[in-house]
């Protein structure tokens, strides 16, 4: 054994846990700097662009909300279309509310975030999930039980502390 290959070991040690102290640092760089609020909003910050959460439930289709009927829930503003649909959502709000905060779920499945289309939409086990567009909810649509369990997972990881 050539002495010195036994002499540089623990530089190439010490060269090893720099780097991967150095990537564990950019990592935890990243992920602060993607960290989002826990409700997609608009420019007007508004929770999915003002569209009716529980019409998706009771009407099948998004509805148009109106200022008329608003409410701040975790830290958005959100539109209904009826007092009846502001109530319920306020008596249930984790029932009519999107998954992942009205974020893509086919963008959290994937471990980011992504705006949303409110004519993009699903509900699945009771559930609202919006995507980014139709043609990335064909995506979504291949796969809906693997990559709503992908996104449970990423979406802890995903929000602002």
């Amino acid at each position: 054994m050539n002495p010195s290959s036994i002499v540089c070991q623990p530089h190439r040690l010490r060269t090893a846990r720099s780097i991967a102290g150095a990537i564990l640092l950019l990592v935890m760089q990243v992920s602060v700097a993607h960290a989002v609020d826990p409700v997609y909003e608009n420019w007007r910050g508004l929770a999915i662009r003002g569209t009716d959460p529980v019409a998706y439930f009771t009407e099948g289709k998004p509805v148009p909300g109106s200022s008329d009927f608003a409410t701040e829930w975790n830290g958005s503003t959100w539109r209904f279309a009826s007092a009846a649909n502001r109530t319920a959502f306020l008596k249930e709000p984790k029932r009519y509310a999107p998954q992942y905060g009205g974020y893509c779920a086919w963008a959290v499945s994937q471990g980011y975030t992504a705006s949303t289309d409110p004519n993009a939409w699903k509900i699945v086990d009771a559930k609202l999930y919006l995507n980014y567009s139709k043609e990335v909810q064909k995506k979504w649509a291949a796969d809906i039980p693997g990559l709503v369990a992908a996104a449970d997972e990423y979406w802890p990881g995903l929000l602002v502390d």
